[in-house]
C-alpha cells in the first residue's frame, strides 16, 4: 500500500493525482484552513480508501484522478463548480444516510434499532448497568443490552437448542427472529432455483444474488464478470435455511461487489453427517461448472460461511483437491465451528450467557454427528486435517465473546504455519451471530466490513501479498 497526501510522490499506475483544497466546504465547516484528504492506493488494483476520517464524511478535499483505478471501475466523480470530487464506494457502504436509500427495514427491526441505540436506558431498566469484561475485552454495550433483554423475555428455542423441542419448531422460530433482525437490501436482484444434489439424493435449493449493474455481460467485451461466492448458512447443521440468511446474502452481494450463490443443504437429525458436506461439495462443483452461465467469472469462485456454514466452507476448500475440483479462489470463515472436541478455553469461558451456549453446541454436535468416532473426521473437524498447505487465501473472522473464538484463531495459526496467506480478525466486543444483528448500528457496520473485505480478497486473488495479510 502507498500513502499519498497530494503533495507527495506520484504512485505507480496513475498518470496524475491532484489534490486541491475544497475552500467552500472548509468554510462551511467553520475551518480557517482547508484540510487535505489522505488516500491509500493499492498498487495492484488501485483501490482507494480515505485515511482522514473527516475527508470521507464530508469531502474535505477535492481530488482529480486520471489513470486506471482497478476493477471496481474507479471512483465515481461528479462535477461541482471549480473542482472534481471523488465519491468513494466505502462512503455509500458506511454512511447510514446514504445506505438506507437502498434498504427496506421491517418495522420490528426498525423498533429494535431505535431501542438499542440507547443501551444505557435498557440496561438501567433491567438493573444491569455494570460493563461485561473478560480477558481484557469489554462487551459492546448495545450487545450487552440485547443479551440482557433476550435473557428476560426472548425465546430460547432458536438460540439454545434442546432435545425437548422439535427441530421444526426451532427452525420456524429462527425464521421469525431473523425476519426482524436485518434490513433488506433493495438494490440486489435475487433468483431462486434448484440444482442437482449428490447422486440419488434430493435437489439442492440455491439463490443467486447480484447487485443491479454488476454481472451484466456486454457482447464482444473481454471484461470478465464479477467473482462469485458460494455461501453456506449457519445454524448448527440443524436449523437455518435460505430464508434465514437472505438479508445477509443481499448485504454480501452489495458490499463485496461479487455475485453470491447461497446454497441450502440437508439438515440433521433427518440427514446427519456427512449429508451437509456432500450437498456443499455438490453446490460448489455446480457453481464452478456454471459460473459463466450465471454471468460470473468462472476463474474466481470463492466460498464463505458463518458458524456451521463456516465449517462447510472450510471442508469444501480441503476436499476440492481430493475431488479433482479447482480450489476456491479464497475462503472467508465467519466464527466457524472447526473442532468437535470442544476443549478450548473460550468454550469454557464463554459457554454461557453470550448467545451461543456450550449446551447448544453439544446438542448440535450429537444431532449432526451422532457417532463420537466421526468427531475426529476432518470433514467434521477441519482443524484436525493433516495437510493444510494447498488451501486458498483465507479470511477468518471471530468474535471476542464467542465459545468458538479459539477454534477460529487456532485454524488461522495452523494455516499460517502451513504457508497459506491468512488474515484473522477478532471483533473483540461481539458475540456469535453478530453478522445477523443488523439492528445494532456498530454490529451492522462490522458485518459490512467483513463482506467488503471478502470482495477485496476475491479481487486480489492473483496479487496476494503475504506481508500485508499476516495473521493479526
Amino acid at each position: 500500500m502507498l500513502a499519498v497526501d497530494g503533495r507527495g510522490a506520484l504512485p505507480g499506475g496513475l498518470r496524475s493525482l491532484t489534490v486541491r483544497p475544497a475552500d467552500r466546504i472548509a468554510a462551511r465547516r467553520g475551518r480557517d484552513q482547508p484540510s487535505f484528504a489522505m488516500i491509500a492506493i493499492d498498487r495492484h488494483h488501485g483501490a482507494m480508501d480515505t485515511v482522514d476520517p473527516d475527508a470521507d464524511r464530508v469531502g474535505a478535499a477535492s481530488v482529480e484522478v486520471a489513470g486506471t483505478i482497478g476493477d471496481r471501475g474507479g471512483p465515481s466523480a461528479w462535477r461541482e463548480p471549480g473542482a472534481w470530487k471523488v465519491r468513494y464506494g466505502s462512503r455509500r457502504l458506511y454512511d447510514r444516510r446514504l445506505s438506507r436509500r437502498d434498504e427496506r427495514w421491517p418495522p420490528p427491526a426498525r423498533m429494535l434499532a431505535a431501542l438499542f441505540r440507547h443501551p444505557g436506558a435498557v440496561l438501567g431498566a433491567l438493573g444491569e448497568q455494570q460493563p461485561v469484561e473478560q480477558d481484557g475485552r469489554q462487551l459492546h454495550r448495545s450487545v450487552q443490552a440485547m443479551l440482557a433483554l433476550t435473557g428476560r423475555v426472548g425465546p430460547r428455542r432458536a438460540l439454545g437448542g434442546s432435545e425437548e423441542v422439535d427441530p421444526s419448531v426451532m427452525r420456524a422460530e429462527l425464521r421469525r427472529l431473523t425476519a426482524m433482525s436485518m434490513p433488506i437490501r433493495t438494490d440486489v436482484h435475487v433468483t431462486g432455483r434448484r440444482i442437482p444434489g449428490p447422486e440419488g439424493t434430493l435437489d439442492i435449493p440455491v439463490r443467486v444474488y447480484r447487485q443491479f449493474g454488476r454481472g451484466v455481460s456486454i457482447p464482444g467485451s473481454s471484461r470478465p464478470g464479477p467473482p462469485v461466492i458460494v455461501y453456506f448458512h449457519g445454524g448448527g447443521w440443524v436449523v437455518g435455511d435460505l430464508d434465514t440468511h437472505d438479508a445477509s446474502c443481499r448485504m454480501l452481494a452489495a458490499a463485496s461487489g461479487c455475485m453470491v450463490v447461497s446454497a441450502g443443504y440437508r439438515l440433521a437429525p433427518e440427514w446427519p453427517f456427512p449429508a451437509a458436506v456432500d450437498d456443499a461439495m455438490a453446490a460448489y462443483a455446480w457453481v464452478r461448472e456454471r459460473a459463466g452461465e450465471l454471468g460470473a467469472d468462472p476463474r474466481r469462485v470463492g466460498v464463505m460461511g458463518d458458524s456451521a456454514g463456516g465449517n462447510l466452507a472450510a471442508v469444501v476448500s480441503q476436499l476440492s483437491a481430493k475431488e479433482s475440483l479447482p480450489a476456491p479462489t479464497a475462503q472467508c470463515l465467519v466464527y466457524p465451528a472447526l473442532d468437535f472436541r470442544l476443549g478450548t478455553a473460550s468454550i469454557r469461558d464463554c459457554g454461557d450467557g453470550f448467545f451461543l451456549t456450550r449446551e447448544a453446541i453439544e446438542y448440535y454436535r450429537r444431532t449432526y454427528v451422532p457417532s463420537e468416532r466421526d468427531w475426529l473426521d476432518p470433514r467434521a473437524s477441519p482443524l484436525l486435517a493433516a495437510d493444510l498447505g494447498a488451501l486458498p487465501p483465507t479470511l477468518v473472522v471471530t468474535a471476542g465473546f464467542d465459545p468458538l473464538r479459539d477454534e477460529g484463531e487456532a485454524y488461522a495459526k495452523a494455516l499460517a504455519t502451513a504457508g497459506v496467506p491468512v488474515v484473522h480478525r477478532c471483533c473483540d466486543d461481539q458475540v456469535h451471530g453478530f453478522m445477523g444483528m443488523g439492528f445494532i448500528d456498530d454490529t451492522y457496520a462490522l458485518a459490512t466490513e467483513v463482506c467488503e473485505a471478502m470482495g477485496r480478497l476475491m479481487r486480489r486473488s492473483g496479487h496476494f501479498d503475504a506481508p500485508d495479510h499476516a495473521v493479526r
